[in-house]
């Protein structure tokens, strides 16, 4: 049997202003996911800053940061079975050209820097991640 994970799975400011939010929410549930923890909020500078800390020293990361705090996100703790990985599959490959139809990047998204979610890359990430935006 499937080990049952946790993971952080946000849906980003492009995402919400599009009224996307239901549709990732229905994906995910649609797939046997928990949702178990949900807010919506606008992410500070510091709290962005601290997210995308791995890229800091990259040309793009003032570009992560302005994008991630140009409006509300709903950020969630999903759990299920393998929870890591289903939702990697369900939001698609990061860039949306490389997204395959049916996920969420590939029938939503159009821009790399724009791609709807964002969701944690590893049991590492998931605990870092979901530590960030819900034990505050």
């Amino acid at each position: 049997m499937a080990d049952v994970q946790k993971t952080f799975i946000m849906v980003k400011p492009d995402g919400v202003r599009r009224r996307l939010v239901g549709e990732v929410v229905s994906r995910i549930e649609a797939k046997g996911y928990d949702i178990t923890e949900m807010k919506r909020f606008t992410i500070d500078q510091a709290l962005a800053e601290e997210h995308y800390g791995e890229h800091k020293e990259r040309p793009f990361f003032g570009e992560l940061v302005n994008f991630i705090t140009s409006g509300p996100v709903v950020a969630m703790v999903v759990e299920g079975p393998d929870a890591i990985a289903g939702m990697r599959q369900i939001m698609g490959a990061t860039d949306p050209i490389e997204a395959a139809p049916g996920s969420i990047r590939g029938d939503f998204a159009s821009f790399i820097s724009e791609n709807i979610v964002h969701g944690s890359d590893s049991p590492a990430s998931a605990e870092r991640e979901i530590g960030l935006f819900f034990a505050r």
